[in-house]
């Protein structure tokens, strides 16, 4: 019987997936199965994985079939364009060997074959001024237990797993959330953040892919801050519906009065001396104006989209039913 179950929910088999499979197999150890989740299983074969055809369906209910089919003792969730570092389940042997430990997060690392756009959302992401949860995108601090980590690399005991009832399908994105807000309610139980359990992700390809990310990320957090204010009513998920309304109201009113005025030109001032401050680090980092530059923009756009969808979720949605892209 395998010890780790790799759960990869996809809507139909591609080169991501391919990838990722192969990246899996060449682990130094193999006490592993692999489970894919597409619409529709094809009659492509894999090495150490099986296809099990789910049906059109969200990303929660597909990793929910783990519940059925996982003989591991361990569930990995990772994305379908995203594969582990080869040491990854030796670091996660060490961590589970701790009875109470429920659960494992880790950092979703840019992959390194990444093409340039990606490279671009995935230095957005790792900026403190927009990613807010550098630890998320970069190995970061020491480990700590957090209540709140993405499915891209997430490892939960199968027990555990079905104590909770699975992922609530009714929120794609969020379902993660969602998991860690019942982890802790339900069971008092948090899960264990080590910056060194790594999982290389590829990022958006495209400003229109990453913004439509963006979007649901800021409308699923606002209605979570509300609904879910246990895990999700922090104070770093209000900074950018703050930024929208010193935009607007900032604007409006200064028209009205030179002090106003003067406190709004204040207010730019120190925006885009922190995207500056931005821009040095990721160039630093990059090696490439271009993408430093890129990033800028990207930013921008990050700010005033998330702020405005996290004001919906919080202040005008009242049930949210998510919708597949």
């Amino acid at each position: 019987m395998p010890k780790w179950s790799f759960i990869i929910p996809v809507k139909e088999i591609n080169d991501y997936v391919r990838e990722s499979v192969a990246k899996i197999n060449q682990l130094s150890r193999k006490d592993f199965e692999i489970i894919i989740y597409p619409d529709r299983a094809t009659e492509e074969t894999f090495s150490r994985a099986v296809q099990i055809s789910s049906g059109p369906g969200s990303p929660a209910m597909k990793r929910n079939l783990a519940l059925r089919d996982a003989k591991g003792q361990i569930i990995i969730f990772i994305d379908d364009d995203s594969y582990p570092k080869e040491d990854l389940l030796d670091v996660l042997e060490k961590d589970f060997s701790d009875s109470q430990v429920a659960a494992v997060g880790g950092p979703g690392v840019t992959a390194p074959n990444s093409s340039f756009l990606q490279r671009v959302s995935g230095a957005v992401f790792e900026n403190q001024l927009t990613g807010g949860f550098p630890e998320r995108y970069v190995p970061y601090g020491e480990k700590r237990l957090v209540d709140d980590w993405p499915t891209v690399n997430f490892s939960i005991r199968k027990g555990i797993f079905m104590a909770l009832g699975g992922f609530d399908c009714n929120y794609w994105p969020g379902e993660d959330t969602k998991l860690g807000h019942d982890l802790l309610v339900k069971l008092d139980r948090k899960i264990l953040y080590n910056p060194k359990a790594i999982v290389y992700h590829h990022r958006r390809d495209s400003f229109k892919e990453y913004i439509m990310q963006i979007a649901g990320y800021g409308l699923h957090r606002g209605f979570f801050a509300k609904k879910y204010p246990k895990t999700s009513l922090r104070w770093k998920y209000f900074i950018p519906s703050a930024f929208v309304f010193f935009i607007s109201f900032g604007g409006l009113l200064s028209v009205y009065s030179d002090k106003i005025f003067c406190l709004y030109k204040l207010g730019w001032i120190v925006y885009f001396l922190a995207l500056f401050v931005a821009y040095l680090s990721v160039l630093k980092k990059e090696k490439n104006f271009l993408l430093a530059f890129f990033t800028v923009f990207y930013s921008i756009a990050t700010h005033i989209v998330y702020g405005l969808r996290f004001a919906q979720g919080f202040l005008f949605t009242k049930e949210l039913k998510s919708r597949l892209r």
